[in-house]
């Protein structure tokens, strides 16, 4: 089965949060088609500069098997955005799994979309986004979290590691370690195993 892997992105998104897991899934071409999405620019600047371009739209309102949502500096304005709040809402209800990297977590749990379920974030923006949902049961030690079908991954690189677990969840562990050869990365497995965890 080919799953859709929608990525939503904004402005000043972090860039690794999107292009980490996409270098992991993308290996996997019989596995997953990737696609980014966007409110409405047809271009969207990165946090770091490089900008990408956009397949679709959120009116578009396409479904997608994967939605991953990043972080970055662009969450602290899109968790007022309503209308992409109303978006995550619909196609987390379509989606069979929703990961979030780093701050991605704040747009998921200002959507509502982690209430009562366990989630993570990055530790260095870890007091703003538990603001975001006063009902999430954070978890201030975790490389990256699971929960049903949400999953939430620690800062930045965390996301790649959340990417091959989830790859080992759905095409096999074999599969994931094949892949982190390929990239010739080292795959932290042990989702408790958090270096940047707060003391």
């Amino acid at each position: 089965m080919k799953r859709t892997v929608g990525v939503l992105l904004f402005e000043r998104f972090e860039l690794l949060d999107v292009f980490g897991p996409l270098e992991m899934l993308g290996l996997l071409e019989d596995a997953f088609e990737i696609r980014l999405v966007s409110e409405q620019a047809e271009v969207v600047d990165s946090a770091q500069g490089p900008r990408s371009v956009v397949d679709d739209y959120l009116v578009d309102h396409h479904p997608y098997d994967l939605l991953l949502v990043p972080g970055g500096m662009g969450t602290r304005r899109e968790v007022e955005n309503q209308a992409l709040l109303d978006w995550l809402n619909h196609a987390a209800g379509r989606a069979e799994t929703v990961a979030s990297v780093c701050t991605g977590s704040a747009l998921l749990a200002r959507a509502g979309l982690l209430d009562g379920r366990r989630a993570t974030t990055n530790k260095n923006a870890y007091n703003w986004v538990v603001r975001q949902g006063p009902k999430v049961e954070w978890q201030p030690r975790a490389r990256w979290v699971e929960d049903g079908k949400f999953w939430s991954s620690s800062g930045v690189s965390a996301g790649t590691d959340m990417a091959l677990a989830l790859i080992a969840r759905l095409c096999g562990i074999d599969r994931a370690r094949q892949v982190a050869h390929w990239a010739e990365y080292v795959w932290n497995e042990d989702s408790t195993d958090d270096p940047f965890a707060r003391t």
